[in-house]
């Protein structure tokens, strides 16, 4: 697919103008790391938005995931009266969606009526803390590498099994397989070039383990950026599905067999783009600084896991042998454990492989790029890297369950100290709506169960 000139607004007036583009897709990254926003028309977007930004309910970082409004938020409620707060776009976002005619998108920062931050968005979130690196000499470039499983199913179709009984686009493990995954390529053939056509660099594809699952990745780039993108092609991708009469998910565990990961990759480098975080002192090609940087990792990682990993599914994934990581070690190369330590010099970067697909890419970044920067505040020292099985070592593991996450996170005053104490009730809150909802419900595995033979 042709790839246009990049957006600015200058050529999204001009195409506005010449009719090549009639609508704007105006939208927010909320809590759950979904976009959410309105599609605004193209002459309306030239005459209001731009100057004025667009408004939307409060309450979009208040809900659950069925978009229920839920108690317990201090900056939305039914006692304040869920009010507006503000839209405010970044032109550096504009971006072409090619699977919607005529639409371009644009990302935007989330303001009160008075023009403060609304510090619980998690694009703000993230700003902070690349604010504090930029503060200290340094800035973060990373890669988000998502897995998804494609089924022949539509969504609809999904959803009227109660996601039961559906077909995988594959009916083996096609890791690897050029032959397997050659039999859903028209759909990631689309996804990628549509990818492209949107402004993402795109590498390539590849099959994985479970049964229809498969990866599509894409060249690192500045943390902010890794992360618009991140969210702008998990909504394209399940856009184009549909558009194809298939359904693909990113949920953590959608069966027994492997997960949907997330791996990230991420590295510091000087504002001046010096390599901080590499050089010949050790055998790892790490600098004194990379080594805080991973120790920092190390430090924070078990508090840090409600941003890793956000929803109940999420810790499902936490299975031995399963290439989903328990021990929360470092090692080089070695996909066992939950920090791997890959590349040399410029491309020297630890891969994170604690979150799973279903992250929300700015608050996993945001907790990598704090932890990394208080190792190297402190000049934490690191241990000796992890070889052989972290499965069956006697290494710390990664919170069991969303509620052990919830009690490490609230408890923590580097939570508090580092995100605020407004941020660390707000994710508290949301985990708590989660474990409340979860406790309520009855599943499938409690009636096969208990049904007849209990």
């Amino acid at each position: 697919m042709e790839r246009r000139p990049p957006l600015d607004l200058e050529t999204v007036r001009r195409e506005i103008e010449a009719g090549e583009i009639d609508t704007v897709a105006v939208s927010i990254t909320d809590m759950q790391g979904r976009l959410q926003g309105k599609r605004i028309h193209a002459r309306y977007f030239l005459d209001e938005v731009i100057g004025h930004g667009t408004e939307g309910c409060n309450y979009l970082f208040a809900v659950d995931v069925d978009m229920n409004t839920v108690g317990g938020y201090a900056m939305s409620s039914w006692d304040t009266g869920y009010g507006d707060m503000v839209m405010r776009p970044d032109f550096t976002t504009l971006h072409r969606i090619p699977w919607q005619p005529g639409t371009v998108g644009v990302l935007c920062d989330t303001l009160h009526e008075d023009g403060s931050p609304v510090s619980a968005s998690p694009r703000q979130v993230l700003r902070r803390q690349l604010d504090r690196l930029d503060a200290a000499g340094m800035r973060a470039f990373c890669g988000t590498e998502l897995e998804f499983i494609v089924f022949r199913d539509s969504y609809e179709q999904a959803w009227q099994t109660g996601y039961r009984d559906l077909t995988p686009a594959n009916l083996y493990n096609v890791d690897y397989s050029m032959l397997g995954t050659a039999r859903v390529e028209p759909l990631l053939r689309r996804i990628r070039n549509e990818m492209y056509a949107a402004g993402m660099t795109v590498e390539s594809a590849k099959g994985e383990c479970n049964l229809g699952q498969h990866e599509i990745a894409f060249l690192y780039r500045d943390a902010l950026g890794t992360c618009d993108n991140h969210v702008i092609y998990k909504t394209g991708a399940k856009e184009i599905a549909s558009q194809e009469g298939m359904a693909l998910t990113f949920m953590a565990k959608f069966n027994e067999r492997e997960g949907n990961s997330c791996h990230v990759h991420l590295s510091f480098r000087g504002t001046d783009g010096s390599l901080v975080m590499a050089d010949d002192s050790d055998d790892n090609g790490l600098s004194p600084l990379g080594k805080a940087f991973i120790a920092g990792q190390l430090a924070h990682s078990a508090e840090l896991t409600l941003l890793l990993a956000p929803n109940i599914n999420s810790y499902k994934r936490y299975v031995p042998g399963s290439f989903a990581p328990t021990a929360l070690r470092w090692g080089r190369d070695n996909r066992t454990v939950g920090f791997r330590l890959v590349g040399h010099g410029p491309s020297l970067r630890l891969e994170n492989r604690v979150p799973g697909g279903d992250v929300n890419p700015y608050l996993a970044v945001a907790g990598i790029v704090a932890a990394g920067l208080d190792g190297i505040e402190r000049s934490l020292p690191l241990e000796p890297e992890f070889i052989g099985n972290g499965y069956a070592s006697e290494s710390a593991r990664v919170p069991a369950t969303m509620a052990d996450a919830l009690r490490l996170w609230e408890s923590s005053t580097w939570i508090r100290d580092t995100f605020g104490s407004d941020v660390q009730e707000h994710y508290a809150n949301m985990a708590r709506v989660e474990l409340d909802a979860f406790g309520r419900a009855v599943t499938d595995w409690e009636r096969y169960r208990s049904f007849e033979r209990m």
